[in-house]
């Protein structure tokens, strides 16, 4: 995904990726230096991540810092997986 389309990056997205890197809201949140409630609306929001741009830019980005990658709606629907390294490996949490 394009480190500046943040835009099409869900709620569900958000909440799937923190739960796959095995870390609660409010690390998260501290990594995005973000409040707690504001990323549980986020998280909650249907469709596209409700919250003010930079904001769900800062949780995209740390998310993808931790190793997230973040697939777009491209008809077989939006998900989220580890990235694969340059060696071919993945990032392992």
């Amino acid at each position: 995904m394009s480190q500046k389309d943040h835009s099409v990056v869900t709620g569900r997205q958000i909440a799937a990726a923190r739960v796959l890197l095995g870390i609660g809201q409010a690390e998260l949140a501290e990594a995005a230096t973000i409040s707690v409630p504001t990323l549980k609306r986020m998280e909650a929001s249907e469709g596209a991540a409700a919250g003010m741009a930079n904001n769900v830019r800062a949780v995209v980005s740390a998310l993808e810092a931790a190793g997230i990658q973040f697939i777009p709606e491209n008809g077989g629907g939006a998900g989220i997986r580890f990235r694969n390294r340059a060696d071919g490996t993945r990032d392992e949490h």
